[in-house]
């Protein structure tokens, strides 16, 4: 069984979307429990299923990051992880991300973005203005040059 490392360690920035994603949570379950003036057990069932939603969440967004092992590269979204062995990797590269609203383009920052043999790409969670980089610049560089590291060091091994 492979083992996975992160190489860096989570920023401090997941606690206060954690933190958000429960008050939000919260104020959805209040507007329901107003809204169709629940019961004690609709009361109950609702505060479990907001419960339990909240905690997988929580899960994921600790989890959430890119893992590398000795054969390959793990990637863990919000909603699925990917792994993609380090000979399925063409390249490992920053893309200057932006976002298109109407007419304009807006730039969103640095990420580590995954070439596959295939030709497809794979986003990472690796962003330089996110919550594990925004006030690190130099961890995320540090992060992106072990990744390149490790895939070119795979592909001597080969």
């Amino acid at each position: 069984m492979e083992s996975w490392k992160r190489p860096y360690t989570p920023g401090a920035g997941r606690w206060l979307i954690i933190g958000w994603e429960a008050v939000a949570l919260a104020l959805l379950g209040w507007t329901s429990i107003e809204t169709f003036e629940l019961n004690d057990h609709g009361l109950r069932l609702l505060a479990c299923a907001l419960a339990a939603v909240w905690v997988l969440g929580t899960h994921r967004i600790l989890q959430m990051g890119a893992y590398v092992g000795a054969h390959g590269l793990r990637i863990h979204g919000l909603m699925r992880s990917r792994t993609m062995a380090w000979g399925d990797i063409a390249h490992v590269h920053l893309h200057e991300a932006s976002q298109r609203i109407g007419p304009f383009q807006i730039p969103s920052g640095l990420t580590v973005l995954i070439e596959r043999q295939d030709g497809t790409t794979v986003n990472t969670e690796l962003w330089a203005q996110g919550v594990d980089f925004h006030s690190r610049p130099k961890l995320f560089r540090a992060v992106y040059h072990e990744l390149r590291t490790r895939h070119l060091a795979a592909g001597r091994e080969i």
